[in-house]
């Protein structure tokens, strides 16, 4: 089976999560797409950070009804900062995952790739890297081998859905029926 990984601290998963999967799936290129929780993100500071426990069961909640879409927990087991070469050298290790695994990231992180992520030469080796529009209409000049997703900007992200719990703003359509539910249950994100 083809798979690509989005990964991420999922805080909490949106709508936006879920079409990015499916743009990827679209292309045809891939069978399955992983959701991959991070223990600890090396990127972002994690920012009212209800546990992994609450984010993992959010994110199956979130893709609950899509049998292409499944989550693995390997980043939350293995604890600790969540390098992606890491999780890849798991990946290559996996019979069941045909070739190489497709990662997707976004252009807000694709820039600075090279310079930012854990060994990336060996990342480039592991996986087909898929830069998918978040912030930038256009392609932005890359110089590592990648592919460009045509997919849609959708404005929606982690923080905008806690800023707007917060605020006790209009959220509640841009997460999943699920993951509302287990915002409101455990009043989360009500307070910054």
């Amino acid at each position: 089976m083809k798979v690509a990984i989005i990964g991420g601290s999922f805080n909490p998963p949106h709508i936006g999560h879920l079409i990015l999967a499916e743009e990827v799936l679209a292309t045809g290129a891939y069978d399955r797409i992983a959701f991959i929780p991070a223990s600890i993100p090396p990127h972002k500071i994690p920012k009212d950070d209800p546990g992994s426990d609450l984010r993992l069961e959010m994110l199956r909640q979130c893709i609950e009804g899509w049998p292409t879409l499944f989550v693995d927990t390997c980043e939350i087991a293995r604890q600790g900062i969540s390098y992606t070469v890491d999780t890849l050298d798991l990946y290559a290790a996996r019979e069941e995952v045909e070739g190489k695994p497709g990662l997707v990231i976004g252009d807000d992180l694709a820039p600075d790739f090279l310079e930012t992520w854990k060994n990336p030469s060996r990342i480039l080796e592991m996986a087909d890297i898929i830069v998918a529009h978040r912030l930038h209409g256009e392609r932005l000049p890359l110089s590592y081998r990648h592919r460009y997703l045509d997919n849609v900007i959708v404005a929606v992200s982690s923080t905008i859905v806690r800023d707007r719990v917060a605020a006790g703003g209009a959220w509640r359509s841009l997460v999943t029926s699920g993951v509302r539910n287990i915002i409101e249950s455990y009043g989360l994100y009500r307070q910054h």
